[in-house]
């Protein structure tokens, strides 16, 4: 078992089960379907929004809140003999003595378990597959042998529309807020009258409707209700303590302003040894719809099996994507992240980007292009009819001149154009991984328009979005940094316009190289070979001017001046320019070697690959604000997880497996977060950075779950280490994997086939293909083509020599 000392993993569940509330910062799960989602924290905490959770957030978190984690999703239970009351989340009664607490992160859901004053609560929170709502299941037990009388008190804080107006005008966004008690059907009902839909902030009054309807209830019969957060709270009072909850009166308020909540209270008394379940449910609905409580299946909950029929149908959901792909090796903690919560966050990754999470609040960046392309890496090997129509949406976003907003957001249909030089590239890499997991070159003809007018088909997007690329360079040929590139810190480098990429020019040369194949299968002769002279002169001008001596520079600044030189006394080396240099294949065998072993040197720890080193501790306004962020953490010298997977692959394809995987294995968080209490974010996902030996903070975490390094590293271990590498006509089998691996097995389904992969390695080899069998017959190739005829199954036997 692998566990901690605030939980464990339950493997046979797929659950992360926490058994200690105090974690040293609030452990989140998500809970979503296509429109509606929302994080839920192990204490109930979180927020839940419609489309967008900058413009249409649900319900209210606060940021920076003491303590933390508030206000959430609450039910509170209340002896009406003793007067005693408790959370059945353990938050925000958490000076209770609870006798047991339990929280199981589950697959799109999450149970907590709490036992106290002889009672034991389950709640159990989910969004259902296909109904803008989501359910709080509760059950309660009468653990005592005396009959009890409960008072049930739920409730949450709500918001309704712009999160990001909610925390700079909320005194004055108070005056637009309907919420009153549906008798008929024993329901809050919320709404308002005015929506902030700008699409930057600005004091400008859009007049705009929020054109939505939310309900609250609860399948039991309600005592009392309460639409005011003053009233149902109190004064000097916070969640912990309502003074309804205390007095056991709720004053039946309607608002039409001020700051509203939705609050119930029902009765439930319970025999000994007896159980009562119920469920509460918060939903939302077109203010036109006609039947909204029909629409979200109001009185259907009632029934008590039903809640359990849709929860059931949430788990198979998963449970029939995650069964596409299946691995067995000899590393339990790498089946453990590959077979679940590796997969399990690139789902996430893929619906949230880096915009509704606790660390990236929804308020500022909205979707990003290059997340969004990215994003895919994941989901495209489980559910690829979801993600052509997220690429045909995104490049909507791109200019007819093959540029593109940086980031944009789902409702206001708009976003910023900030000129990072990399954006625009990683339209090609997502288009042709999507093709190259499906084999749909149908999507290359699909019509978009461009965001400032005129449509092309999407291979004319592409190729306009490399041209771009190809045309902003300098004179001798080099990528313009402009406002940065992946790097977003790296932004004070060219201003002027004249400022380069060393990186971006590996990168360019990746996507354009990236696109030969798919270029030679259509037939666009002249733009393949147009793009195979880039690519050589990208090779020449790299190595020609670029070279330090023992790795790669990073940029050079408007002044000409180089960064990531030897000759400095900070930033000496950049992690991704040595990387990317070999992913290109730009750099000789010589100078690979030597960029990767100088990586080694000055950038190894026990967590993973420093970003670059020394760390800045000087300020240099020509180079961006790496220099301001504090030594050793984000851009600035931390473990940047994103960066280091990088490195696990380059060192793959420069063949060197052993250090690739001693890389790859110290990354996973099962293992990085080993001391815990330093490293505080959940375990059982990747974060975005971990703080390097350069702060005496080494081995914090930090902003997790939304991040490109979980779909690096899922597809870094599926498609390198285990060897299934996807291209326009097949798959090619190249296992590299470490030397103390005797056999493995994996499933793979691709195109409606399944693929069964078993690698012997008796020898200690790593990648060494000694003989292949495809259903029992040896073969000389190990490309598999699937433009052949094939079973259903496919049975791959591979064994490997020294």
């Amino acid at each position: 078992m692998v566990k901690n000392k605030y939980g464990f993993f339950d493997e046979g569940a797929k659950e992360f089960v926490i058994t200690d509330p105090r974690t040293p910062r609030p452990w989140f799960n998500y809970m979503w379907n296509e429109r509606y989602g929302g994080l839920i924290s192990h204490t109930g905490g979180g927020f839940s929004f419609l489309d967008c959770p900058r413009d249409n957030r649900i319900n209210r978190m606060r940021y920076n809140s003491l303590p933390w984690d508030r206000p959430g999703r609450y039910v509170i239970v209340k002896d009406k003999k003793s007067g005693n009351y408790w959370s059945l989340s353990w938050a925000p009664t958490i000076d209770r003595n609870y006798d047991k607490y339990e929280c199981r992160h589950g697959l799109g859901y999450t149970k907590i378990t709490t036992e106290i004053n002889g009672i034991r609560g389950e709640i159990t929170y989910f969004v259902p597959n296909d109904k803008t709502m989501e359910v709080w299941d509760v059950n309660l037990t009468n653990l005592t042998g005396d009959q009890r009388e409960l008072e049930i008190y739920s409730f949450t804080e709500l918001m309704m529309g712009n999160a990001l107006n909610d925390i700079i005008n909320q005194p004055n966004d108070k005056h637009f807020t309907d919420v009153y008690f549906d008798k008929e059907y024993q329901t809050i009902k919320a709404t308002r009258r005015y929506w902030v839909l700008n699409k930057k902030v600005s004091v400008a009054q859009p007049n705009i409707d929020w054109k939505y309807n939310l309900y609250f209830t609860q399948t039991l019969p309600i005592d009392g209700f309460d639409c005011s957060l003053d009233n149902f709270i109190g004064k000097w009072r916070s969640e912990a303590n309502p003074v309804s909850v205390e007095t056991g009166e709720m004053s039946n308020t309607e608002i039409t302003a001020g700051d509203p909540v939705a609050a119930l209270k029902s009765t439930v008394k319970l025999n000994t040894g007896a159980s009562e379940s119920f469920s509460v449910l918060l939903g939302i609905a077109d203010k036109d719809s006609d039947k909204p409580y029909d629409e979200l299946d109001w009185n259907k909950y009632s029934e008590k099996s039903y809640s359990s029929e849709v929860l059931t149908s949430l788990k198979l959901k998963f449970s029939n994507n995650f069964d596409k792909v299946v691995v067995c090796t000899p590393d339990e903690k790498f089946n453990l992240m590959q077979n679940t919560w590796n997969k399990y966050q690139t789902m996430v990754t893929f619906d949230m980007a880096r915009n509704a999470g606790f660390y990236h609040g929804g308020l500022l960046f909205g979707t990003g292009i290059r997340d969004r392309f990215q994003d895919i890496l994941g989901v495209v090997t489980m559910e690829p009819e979801r993600v052509r129509p997220r690429l045909l949406d995104a490049l909507k976003f791109q200019f007819s001149d093959g540029s593109t907003l940086h980031n944009y957001f789902k409702l206001t249909g708009s976003g910023e154009r900030t000129h990072h030089s990399d954006t625009p590239l990683w339209i090609s890499f997502g288009i042709v991984e999507y093709i190259n997991e499906t084999g749909d070159l149908s999507i290359l003809d699909e019509i978009v328009e461009f965001h400032d007018g005129g449509k092309a088909t999407v291979m004319e997007h592409m190729k306009r979005s490399l041209d771009f690329a190809i045309s902003a360079t300098t004179e001798r040929g080099m990528p313009k940094i402009m406002n940065g590139d992946w790097n977003d810190t790296l932004d004070h480098i060219g201003p002027l316009g004249k400022g380069e990429t060393v990186w971006g020019a590996f990168f360019l040369a990746y996507a354009l190289k990236k696109t030969f194949e798919l270029l030679e299968q259509t037939g666009q002769t002249e733009t393949l070979k147009r793009w195979k002279k880039a690519y050589k002169e990208l090779e020449e001008v790299t190595n020609q001017h670029c070279w330090d001596g023992e790795w790669y520079l990073r940029a050079f600044r408007d002044n000409g001046e180089s960064v990531g030189s030897s000759k400095h006394k900070q930033g000496k080396i950049f992690l991704n320019a040595q990387t990317w240099s070999v992913i290109s294949g730009l750099a000789t065998t010589e100078r690979a070697d030597s960029a990767l072993k100088s990586c080694e040197r000055y950038l190894d720890t026990p967590y993973g690959m420093q970003i670059v080193s020394p760390s800045y501790t000087e300020v240099e306004d020509n180079i961006g604000l790496i220099s301001r962020c504090v030594p050793g953490k984000k851009e600035n010298g931390a473990v940047f997880n994103h960066a280091s997977s990088w490195f696990v692959l380059a060192s793959i394809m420069n063949g060197d497996s052993d250090k690739a995987w001693e890389v790859y294995k110290k990354m996973l968080p099962v293992n990085s977060s080993e001391n815990i209490d330093k490293y505080e974010v959940e375990p059982y996902v990747f974060a975005e950075y971990l703080t390097s030996p350069d702060h005496p903070t080494e081995n914090q975490a930090s902003h997790s779950w939304l991040t490109g390094s979980a779909v690096w590293m899922y597809r870094i271990g599926l498609d390198y280490i285990l060897g299934l590498r996807t291209s326009i006509n097949g798959m090619t089998i190249q296992p590299n994997i470490p030397s103390e691996w005797e056999e493995y097995a994996l499933k793979r389904e691709f195109r409606g086939k399944k693929l069964h992969l078993k690698v012997l390695n008796p020898n200690g080899g790593n990648s060494k293909i000694e003989e292949i069998k495809v259903n029992n017959k040896i073969v000389e190739s190990n490309f598999i083509d699937f433009r052949e005829s094939f079973e259903d199954e496919i049975t791959v036997e591979v064994k490997l020599g020294k």
